[in-house]
C-alpha cells in the first residue's frame, strides 16, 4: 500500500471523510452552522450565498451551510456504503458457499436465482423494492444489499470451486469434517482474497446507488442531509448557483473513486490474480 500513492492518498481521504463524518456532531454545528435548522428571520438574507470565509462552500436555498450539510451527508453514505456491503458480502458468502460447495440442483437453483436478479435493472429495481418497503434510511441500505449479493456470489463461488479439491480440504473431509466446518474453517479463510477486493470495491458502487436513488427522491428523505438529495436540488440552479452542485458532486465523485482505487491497491496487495508485471 505504501508504495502505491495513488491509493495513499485515496485511503487518506477516506480516513478524513471518517474522522470528520464521525466527529460532526462536536464541532460542525458550532463553527459552520446546523445542517438541518432553518432561521426562518434570516431565510431570504442567508439564501444562496456564494463561498465565503462564514460559508467555504456557500448556502443553500434556505440559508444553510453548504459544508455542513456536505459533511453530515458523509454520514449517511458511509453508513449506507458499509452497512449495504455488509448485508451483500454475508448473503454472497453464504449462497455462493453453498453453490460452490455442494454443487448439483444447489448449484443451479442459486445461480439461476442470481440470474434473475442480474436481469433487472439495478436502479430500477431497487426503486421497485423501495416502493415495497417504504422510503426511509434503513430501507435504502437494506435494498442496496438485496440486490448486491449475485456478484458476491459468483466471486465467492468461483474461489471455491477451485479450493474444494485440494489437499487441505480433501484432509478435512477424510477426519470427518462437516461440509459446513470444512467451508468456514478451511475454504474461507484461504479464498477470501478475491471478496475483500471486491467488498471494498462495491462500497463506492453502494454509496453511489444511495446517491441515485436520494437524486430520485427515494433514498434518504429531507431535511437529511445527502449528497444525492443536494444534487436533485442544485438543479434548477445550475447557472445561478453552482456551488450548490459542485463541491457534493466533487465530494461523491472523490469518495467513490477512492473506493475504487483503495480496491485496486487491496488487489495487488492481496495478489488475487498472482504477480502482475
Amino acid at each position: 500500500m505504501r508504495r502505491s500513492k495513488v491509493a495513499l492518498a485515496a485511503l487518506i481521504w477516506i480516513a478524513v471523510l471518517v474522522v470528520m463524518a464521525g466527529s460532526a456532531d462536536l464541532w460542525v454545528p458550532r463553527v459552520l452552522g446546523d445542517p438541518v435548522a432553518i432561521d426562518t428571520t434570516k431565510v431570504v438574507a442567508q439564501s444562496l450565498k456564494s463561498p465565503s470565509f462564514r460559508h467555504p462552500f456557500g448556502t443553500d436555498t434556505l440559508g444553510r451551510d453548504i459544508a455542513s450539510r456536505i459533511i453530515y451527508g458523509a454520514r449517511v453514505s458511509l453508513v449506507v456504503g458499509v452497512l449495504s456491503v455488509a448485508i451483500m458480502v454475508a448473503l454472497g458468502l453464504l449462497l455462493g458457499g453453498l453453490a460452490g460447495y455442494l454443487g448439483g440442483a444447489v448449484d443451479a437453483l442459486i445461480m439461476r436465482l442470481a440470474d434473475v436478479v442480474y436481469s433487472f435493472p439495478y436502479v430500477l429495481f431497487a426503486i421497485a423494492l423501495i416502493a415495497v418497503l417504504g422510503k426511509g434510511f434503513q430501507n435504502v441500505f437494506i435494498a442496496i444489499g438485496l440486490l448486491g449479493w449475485p456478484s458476491i456470489a459468483r466471486v465467492f463461488r468461483s474461489s471455491v470451486l477451485g479450493a474444494k479439491g485440494t489437499e487441505y480440504v480433501e484432509a478435512a473431509r477424510g477426519l470427518g469434517a462437516s461440509w459446513w466446518r470444512i467451508l468456514v474453517r478451511h475454504i474461507l479463510p484461504n479464498t477470501a482474497g478475491p471478496v475483500i477486493v471486491y467488498g471494498a470495491m462495491s462500497v463506492g458502487g453502494a454509496i453511489l446507488a444511495e446517491s441515485a436513488l436520494s437524486f430520485l427522491g427515494m433514498g434518504v428523505q429531507p431535511p437529511s442531509p445527502s449528497w444525492g438529495g443536494m444534487l436533485s436540488e442544485s438543479r434548477s440552479y445550475l447557472f445561478t448557483a453552482p456551488w450548490l452542485m459542485l463541491y457534493p458532486g466533487i465530494a461523491l465523485l472523490l469518495t467513490v473513486l477512492a473506493f475504487l482505487l483503495l480496491g485496486d491497491a487491496l488487489r495487488d496487495a492481496l495478489d488475487v490474480k498472482g504477480k502482475r508485471s
